[in-house]
């Protein structure tokens, strides 16, 4: 770990993400972070409290001249994504963050770094810790599991909060002011399949798709990054029909918002198809690097004999699954009429999985129009329906409208000009930010989400811009102090 990280501008940002840093914390494991933050404002004396579901709050006054200004949410999650290279050896439950500085970003060895949302809880610390910043009433709400459910969001009452503006802190661009995002809904697929034994005179092969960029299934969804899952069943569909393959096992991709990066498969071949599956094998990475050269220049088709399974999955399910991957959605649906440039509704294939006589594969589908997103969970229950499949939905949040006359959206536009010469865009998110979630319990609230320049979240390549980082604290400090009077 660079612990020049502390000595970054502004200290007090950097001192408090450097201890996240050191704090395990992927999502469903929050317990230690959550009693960090809590710790952090039982110990200055603030009003603190830990809500039902897990969620910290923190109640800061208003310094001396400022009691009259409405009252301000500083909003983030305390949770980060855990993705590793294949060859990183690290535990995200009890590892720190090996983070370090690297020509004007920081950046983490091998691992995720947690910029998503670590910079956005670090500067709602600083905030709170500051003894000379100029504000109204401060409240600071540290949700739990965002990443993988927003159970937090998902779980916050009524009654809790006296806010009148919230400041989400979980964008990823400096210099862009959000002001609605999309919503979303989980699709769970399963196939039963029966364990059938593998033919006399076979040969067993281990398969991996790797060195994809994965990323966020919503921020980097219209890349055009490749999905490894889709990549992976492509030649399947060709190694079952053409060298009468067997899969014994699939285990493609992880959580629902990131773009597999990686899918894995034991293959069962005749003894005399060897030659024939290297050739296959080298032509379908040739095909993918010349389809995909200018997205994904690393993109890696590897195979390994490796020792015969103790079973195949049998011969109907198999196609029923290849065929249902192979027509599942995946990737942008359609362009918002509205915005140009942002992504109305899209899915991401997110994980496909084999054991024990069971495959389940999990899809995120989001739109910032919710019966777009319906009218998607209706196609991808039909096909998967088709296939043999179970599917049912869960985990439905809403989207978030804009709101164009939005009084704070208007200060930080204005402070945003003072400070740096130029009007920041306003635009709205293709990712799930808690904001419509946190909305739909308090549906006063006047929201914007704003955050650093951060590249790469949900993966291994994550990284956060240190000067963009200064600018966004500027930009906080400053909109505290033009906060508007309560009427």
């Amino acid at each position: 770990m660079d612990k020049q990280i502390k000595e970054l501008d502004p200290a007090l940002i950097w001192n408090f993400f450097y201890d996240l840093t050191q704090i395990p914390r992927p999502s469903k494991k929050e317990e230690r972070v959550a009693d960090y933050v809590r710790k952090f404002g039982e110990n200055r004396n603030l009003e603190t409290m830990v809500d039902d579901v897990g969620n910290v709050i923190i109640k800061k006054p208003a310094t001396p001249g400022m009691e009259n200004r409405k009252v301000l949410l500083l909003q983030g999650h305390l949770d980060m994504v855990p993705q590793k290279n294949s060859d990183k050896q690290h535990d995200f439950e009890n590892d720190p963050i090996e983070a370090y500085i690297d020509e004007g970003w920081v950046c983490a060895n091998g691992t995720t770094l947690g910029a998503d949302n670590g910079i956005g809880v670090a500067a709602a610390l600083a905030v709170l810790d500051s003894k000379d910043l100029v504000h109204g009433p401060i409240e600071a709400l540290f949700t739990i599991d965002e990443e993988s459910g927003m159970t937090g969001a998902f779980g916050l009452q009524k009654g809790i909060l006296d806010a009148d503006i919230m400041l989400n802190m979980d964008s990823e661009d400096e210099g862009e002011l959000f002001a609605g995002c999309a919503g979303g809904l989980d699709a769970n697929i399963s196939f039963q399949y029966n364990e059938v034994p593998a033919p006399q005179g076979s040969l067993a092969f281990s398969l991996k798709i790797s060195g994809l960029k994965g990323g966020h299934s919503g921020l980097d969804i219209a890349l055009g990054r490749a999905n490894a899952n889709k990549l992976l069943f492509r030649f399947l569909k060709h190694a079952v029909k053409d060298m009468d393959a067997g899969i014994a096992r699939v285990d493609g991709g992880g959580l629902r918002n990131a773009i597999p990066r990686e899918a894995e498969a034991v293959l069962v071949i005749p003894a005399g198809k060897k030659t024939e599956l290297k050739n296959s094998i080298q032509k379908f990475e040739a095909t993918y690097r010349n389809e995909l050269s200018d997205v994904e220049p690393d993109i890696k088709f590897s195979h390994n004999e490796t020792e015969m399974p103790a079973s195949l999955i049998n011969q109907c399910a198999q196609n029923r699954l290849i065929n249902g991957i192979i027509a599942c959605p995946n990737g942008v649906m359609r362009m918002s009429n509205s915005m140009p440039g942002l992504v109305e509704t899209s899915t991401n294939l997110a994980s496909v999985n084999s054991k024990e006589g069971k495959i389940e594969i999990k899809c995120l589908m989001r739109s910032s129009v919710d019966s777009s997103r319906d009218e998607l969970a209706g196609m991808m229950e039909s096909l998967f329906n088709l296939a043999g499949a179970e599917i049912h939905f869960d985990g439905a949040y809403p989207g978030w409208k804009p709101d164009m006359n939005s009084e704070i959206l208007a200060v930080m536009k204005e402070v945003y000009q003072e400070l740096y010469g130029k009007t920041p865009e306003v635009k709205a998110l293709h990712a799930g930010l808690e904001c419509g979630l946190i909305g739909g319990v308090y549906p006063r609230l006047d929201m914007i989400s704003f955050g650093p320049t951060i590249r790469n979240p949900h993966s291994p390549d994550e990284k956060v811009d240190i000067e963009s980082v200064h600018k966004f604290w500027l930009l906080l400090v400053e909109t505290l102090k033009n906060v508007p009077v309560k009427k």
